[in-house]
């Protein structure tokens, strides 16, 4: 997944978003952004739901490369996505474990929507519900990815 220099902009653009991203810092912090923007919501603040959606937009680059020597599950996570987004099989889907990423979405449409009509337990629970749909994704495919990296050693 290392871009050779002279590889096209946009290669080299991607690896590094994928490679900042992958500082564990990145992904536990963007976990943090879901509940922040459905508390946002719910106060109706504005600078806040800025502030939300603009951590989402600079979080994948806010953190530089992680220690090369990391162990870290989140950098592990991050880049099993990657790979499994690259070999073609997206992230959304009924397929296996591609439909909890499709649940997700609802939940968390919910999830902001229990926020905005000042339902604290659903918009709480829905938000809850919506995380653990997530990284039960990204702990699948880091299982498949550690399988196919294990596969590939022997």
């Amino acid at each position: 997944m290392d871009t050779e220099p002279d590889a096209p902009l946009r290669s080299r653009l991607e690896d590094t978003f994928w490679e900042r991203h992958s500082n564990p810092k990145s992904g536990w912090s963007r976990l943090l952004v879901s509940p922040l923007l459905v508390f946002a919501l719910y106060r109706r603040d504005r600078r806040l739901v800025a502030l939300a959606v603009l951590a989402t937009v600079v979080n994948p680059v806010a953190f530089g490369p992680p220690d090369p020597d990391t162990d870290s599950w989140m950098t592990r996570a991050v880049r099993a996505e990657r790979w499994w987004i690259e070999a073609g099989n997206g992230s959304l889907g009924l397929g296996w474990p591609n439909v909890l990423n499709t649940v997700n979405v609802p939940a968390f449409a919910y999830a902001l929507a229990a926020a905005y009509a000042r339902k604290p337990v659903r918009a709480a629970l829905a938000t809850a519900l919506s995380m653990g749909l997530k990284l039960g994704w990204v702990e699948l495919v880091a299982r498949r990815y550690d399988a196919a990296l294990d596969a590939e050693t022997r």
